[in-house]
């Protein structure tokens, strides 16, 4: 259950200017995605400004929508849902039926993306492949999330976040080197995923103005899983040598990791010569390591590095983190106070960025939002509306979006198309 008191503290989401556009208002979205990478990829559309219609099965819905926490008064609707599914319109349709498949396809006929994630094969045995669909709407964007690509030896595998950061490599990156690798318990590979979906529908919507033509897309989970290993995977083509766990440590500057004050650790990273010149003289007050030739280059400072953070521990144990944060600042030596998420989530910074806020909803009141990184200035980001319920849309998008009227809908409802006839939708 979310906790109201908590919700009450958090600042109500200030409403966009109504006079500027939305990036991509006008843009028809259909959505048959589920858990994280492709209901993200399309929050990011919805954000500004695309009508993304998702598409679910009737009464159940996506299965991330039971993910805890879960307030009792909104079901079906848990906080992860909450946060990849804002600004969108739901639908319930039996796409195992063939009417709920016509119904599909009629919303794609008029749609500029399709974004889809099942297993391989399962659209095309719904009758959605890019094939049918293309031929419908030539128009089309149609862009795939899978695990491992929809061709080749591994396209039938099923993908989840953890297993993607075990066979990219990442996690035996990740840890400390007298301890088996740790996974990131945030969903990495999941939200890198989407973003290179999202990335991938806006590049074919811009060659589509150029060509007039949609195109079928694919992002997978492991490729971008490759991706996330960042520079070390390069390092290891160059080398042969793969890169070992540090802990807080990097194995390419010093000092660089976590130090603990007398009263808060925090993160500190020392990226370049003059980095470490400013934090001996100017926030340590230490001109003797400045001049100390074994420590003038990154190179010569990691052969040293188990003497220079002894040394580097002892300063900064002698003050709290008040004393060091406005020198560290003021040296433009790259810092940061470690923290739990709440308190990330209630920082300065956070509030100074508007991150974090409180939207409405229609049962609860408000819900806790965590709003978009991104920021536009003439097209900004539209006044978030709480992910919707499942089917909470339905019989409006097939009245204003494919003007079925009330007998069309009720025979769909009968033939179980919008769900089993003989069950009411909460």
């Amino acid at each position: 259950m979310f906790e109201k008191r908590r919700i009450d503290d958090l600042p109500v989401h200030p409403t966009r200017d109504e006079t500027k556009p939305s990036a991509v208002n006008g843009l028809k979205v259909v959505d048959l995605t589920h858990f994280i990478a492709g209901p993200l990829a399309t929050m990011i559309l919805a954000d500004f400004g695309a009508d993304v219609i998702k598409i679910e099965p009737p009464l159940k819905g996506d299965d991330f929508r039971y993910y805890p926490p879960q307030d009792p008064a909104m079901p079906a609707q848990g906080g992860p849902f909450l946060w990849t599914n804002r600004n969108k319109r739901s639908v319930a349709i039996d796409v195992k039926t063939p009417e709920g498949v016509q119904v599909a396809l009629d919303l794609i006929a008029q749609a500029d993306v399709l974004i889809e994630n099942f297993s391989t094969d399962v659209m095309s045995r719904f009758g959605l492949g890019y094939e049918r669909c293309a031929t419908l709407n030539p128009r089309l964007i149609y862009c795939s999330v899978s695990a491992y690509g929809r061709e080749g030896p591994y396209a039938d595998r099923l993908g989840f976040d953890p297993v993607a950061q075990a066979e990219s490599g990442f996690i035996s990156m990740n840890g400390y080197a007298d301890r088996p690798g740790v996974r990131s318990s945030a969903s990495v590979m999941d939200i890198s995923t989407a973003m290179m979906a999202s990335n991938a529908i806006l590049l074919a919507l811009l060659a589509r103005e150029r060509t007039g033509k949609g195109q079928q897309l694919e992002v997978a989970l492991f490729d971008t899983a490759i991706l996330m290993t960042g520079f070390a995977s390069m390092q290891q083509l160059m080398t042969g040598k793969d890169p070992q766990r540090h802990g807080n440590t990097s194995p390419d500057t010093c000092p660089t990791g976590v130090f603990a004050t007398s009263d808060h650790p925090f993160y500190l990273i020392c990226g370049n010569d003059k980095i470490f010149q400013r934090l001996v003289t100017e926030v340590l007050d230490r001109p003797d390591l400045a001049k100390n030739p074994n420590f003038a280059r990154s190179a010569d400072r990691l052969k040293n590095r188990e003497f220079i953070f002894k040394v580097l521990e002892e300063e900064f144990s002698a003050y709290p983190w008040s004393h060091w944060q406005q020198r560290l600042r003021s040296a433009a030596v790259p810092h940061g106070e470690v923290r739990t998420l709440g308190e990330a989530l209630h920082s300065g910074e956070a509030r100074s960025r508007g991150l974090v806020t409180k939207i409405p909803h229609p049962v609860v009141g408000w819900i806790p939002n965590v709003g978009s990184p991104i920021r536009l200035s003439d097209t900004p980001a539209v006044t978030p509306r709480a992910a919707p319920a499942v089917g909470q849309h339905t019989d409006e998008v097939l009245r204003s979006v494919l003007g079925y009227d009330d007998g069309k809908i009720s025979s769909l409802r009968q033939a179980g198309a919008l769900g089993s006839p003989d069950k009411a939708r909460a």
